[in-house]
């Protein structure tokens, strides 16, 4: 490592960690599809003597390929389809405007200002603004054939096409990859528990174990969710997932509290919890043993008082349970170990929750059961406050206004000199000028270097391969590498997506090998168009944006603080706590991609984001910290004074406003009075550790 920082011709660490291929497994199923679709209609098209149509049909279901990432089938339609109906939108306003001169500049750019703006609302809305730009600069400078409707038609189909190659086996496996994201979470929170109170010297397994719970909590939540976007009643599928990813809430509030305190817990509880997530993973209704006697428990319907049942929390009395037996058939053990201090417990009776809640066999049973998420707003309520919130927002105007002002330049150049096939200039620029995927200055690089690459493939295949039938099985193998290098980075992608471009584009132009030089420079032009007037112009771009989103968080520690211990009985329920701490992951989750997008930036940004790196590890332990003097409460220990609660929480809120003010960490001491061996001594140590954070590497 020495030695390549020292040469003089190693490559700068950002570059290589831009570069270093992501690992991920070849989505077997998705290469096939690509293969299918885009191979497809450019055969049909060539049987049909009409080659033009079928490339302009593969283009289509390129898009398709591109956005083909969900796993649950709900969300492969929004993924797939509504980004098709932006790109059919794109690419008829561009034909509309094709050959006008200065009209096409303005009729562009506008479509940019709005792409940008749309960007910011959401994963759809973001691919569906690139779409939308990318087909109108498409369809603004390629002349297409046949009339203003086929291409978009088209290009449609061929995106349709994935979408239906996607859900093929939908029927099949209704409901298979949301109950596989609820399982991975119950194996992850196994995982946990295993990494829980193995003490300090084994900090980073627990923090890398809890990071991973967050993940695919999202993931799951995500999915679950996205099956809800219509579907608003009691589905019992729905519903089922629902209660299962809620009911291992207790154990992972309990997993923080056994390594805080250095309580190891029992192998056989991360055991049992992995006995669970089979069960889950198969889709197990609960069959009890023969021997066990449910009685009325097992008749309750949605509408009858569920007792005590319905309303245990990890830590509270269960009163009688069902006898062990009954668990055989979910695979949990007929005696867990008997829990010895107040994680284990926790633990212990949060499993056998989870596991009354997978065996009922009636799972709308389970709805008066705390929903610790709440459910979704109507689909027609959230887009009127995404509409609201894109108009109103800073942000979504200095975005927009960022990729209007790039298309603009591009636009310009490109009209005011003659550059073949300009388009690509401005394709280039849609591409890199993404911040929600990701650094803008390390795509722009990577695209310069995916672009080279991937020009090296389509010389050779240019070169060498006749065009006619022989363009099909060349497709075919191309389209292969898109959805298996996706996953592994941005600059990989370029490098795939590229020859199936300029072979799509030369069926279409008929310039063979000529399309080679011009395409490198019109990236080359894009990429340094995207560079100079898309990053260097705005300050906001070069400097860390972690600082606002951690200082956020940090507020809203503070007030998760006084949440778990306060007066007010709505503020401090259950369900208000885990919503609360679930919003607080997630945003330290988002804090943690956007860092790793930091490390890719030159210095001094990646430096400087760098050293925030033990603040953002230092507030997820805060969280951590406060949920485990929760559960100690809720076990029998003494209750902290409101006064201590209130020191806590100012201090957090200093550092908060300390965060804001400065992008370069300095050291801040932090007074406490109240008792160190209280509940709240291990939070304590915790803020003022944070508060301790410094950063001389700047």
């Amino acid at each position: 490592m020495r030695n390549r920082a020292l040469s003089p011709l190693a490559p700068p660490d950002w570059l290589v960690r831009s570069l270093k291929p992501q690992p991920a497994p070849v989505p077997w199923a998705a290469v096939a599809r690509a293969a299918i679709a885009m191979s497809l209609p450019l055969a049909i098209g060539m049987a049909a003597g009409e080659p033009a149509y079928g490339a302009l049909a593969s283009m289509g279901a390129l898009s398709g390929v591109i956005g083909d990432t969900a796993d649950a089938y709900r969300m492969r339609i929004l993924n797939i389809a509504v980004p098709q109906l932006f790109g059919a939108l794109g690419v008829t306003l561009g034909a509309l405007v094709f050959g006008h001169g200065w009209a096409a500049v303005g009729a562009v750019t506008l479509v940019a200002l709005v792409s940008g703006m749309m960007s910011t609302i959401g994963a759809v809305a973001s691919v569906s603004a690139l779409l939308l730009l990318l087909n109108c600069v498409i369809g603004a400078g390629l002349p297409l054939p046949g009339q203003w409707w086929l291409a978009p038609a088209l290009m449609t189909g061929g995106g349709l096409l994935v979408l239906a190659l996607a859900l093929l086996a939908w029927p099949l496996r209704s409901g298979v990859p949301e109950r596989a994201a609820v399982a991975a979470t119950y194996r992850s929170v196994a995982a946990l528990l295993e990494a829980a109170g193995t003490g300090e010297d084994d900090d980073a397994a627990y923090d890398k174990a809890r990071a991973d719970v967050t993940a695919s909590l999202n993931q799951a939540y995500d999915l679950v969710l996205a099956r809800r976007t219509r579907d608003h009643g009691r589905s019992p599928d729905l519903v089922r997932l629902i209660a299962e990813l809620n009911a291992i809430t207790p154990v992972v509030e309990a997993a923080p509290t056994a390594h805080q305190y250095g309580e190891k817990l029992p192998p056989e509880l991360a055991a049992a919890m992995r006995r669970l997530a089979e069960a889950v993973g198969r889709g197990e209704r609960g069959r009890f043993g023969a021997g066990s006697d449910r009685g009325e428990r097992g008749k309750l319907s949605a509408g009858s008082d569920r007792g005590e049942r319905g309303k245990l929390s990890a830590g509270s009395d269960r009163g009688e349970r069902p006898p062990n037996n009954a668990y055989v058939d979910l695979g949990l053990p007929d005696e867990l170990p008997h829990p010895h201090g107040p994680a284990a417990r926790a633990v212990h009776h949060a499993l056998r929750h989870a596991a009354d809640t997978l065996a009922d066999p009636d799972p709308l049973t389970v709805i008066h059961a705390e929903d610790r998420l709440g459910r979704p707003a109507a689909l027609r309520v959230r887009a009127r406050r995404a509409t609201r919130n894109v108009i109103l927002s800073g942000a979504s105007w200095r975005y927009g206004l960022r990729l209007a002002l790039c298309i603009g330049i591009a636009q310009c150049l490109v009209s005011l000199i003659d550059v073949p096939r300009s388009y690509w200039v401005a394709l280039t620029i849609t591409f890199v000028l993404k911040p929600d995927f990701g650094s803008v200055f390390s795509r722009a690089v990577l695209r310069a270097l995916g672009t080279a690459a991937g020009l090296v493939v389509a010389a050779a295949v240019l070169s060498s391969v006749e065009r006619g039938w022989w363009d099909v099985p060349v497709v075919l193998v191309l389209a292969t590498l898109i959805p298996a290098l996706t996953p592994r980075g941005y600059g990989y992608q370029t490098a795939a997506i590229t020859p199936v471009i300029l072979l799509l584009s030369d069926v279409l132009n008929h310039q063979g090998f000529g399309l080679v030089v011009p395409r490198l420079v019109d990236s080359l032009i894009g990429c340094a168009i995207a560079l100079v007037a898309g990053y260097l112009l705005w300050p906001e771009s070069w400097h860390t944006r972690i600082g606002d989103r951690l200082a956020d968080a940090v507020s809203d520690t503070a007030r998760y603080v006084e949440c778990a211990f306060g007066d007010d009985p709505e503020a401090t329920a259950p369900a208000a706590r885990a919503r609360m701490r679930r919003r607080l992951y997630r945003d330290l989750s988002d804090i943690r991609t956007e860092f790793q997008r930091a490390l890719t930036e030159p210095p001094p940004t990646g430096a400087r984001a760098a050293a925030w790196w033990p603040l953002v590890v230092a507030v997820e332990r805060i969280v951590d910290a406060t949920t485990a003097a929760r559960v100690r409460v809720r076990h029998g220990a003494p209750a902290p004074g409101p006064h201590e609660v209130t020191e806590v929480s100012r201090q957090l809120r200093e550092l908060a406003e300390g965060l804001r003010e400065v992008e370069v960490l300095v050291p801040v001491p932090a007074a406490f009075t109240g008792p160190e061996d209280g509940v709240l001594g291990p939070l304590r140590q915790e803020v003022t550790a944070a508060r301790a954070v410094a950063s001389p590497r700047v």
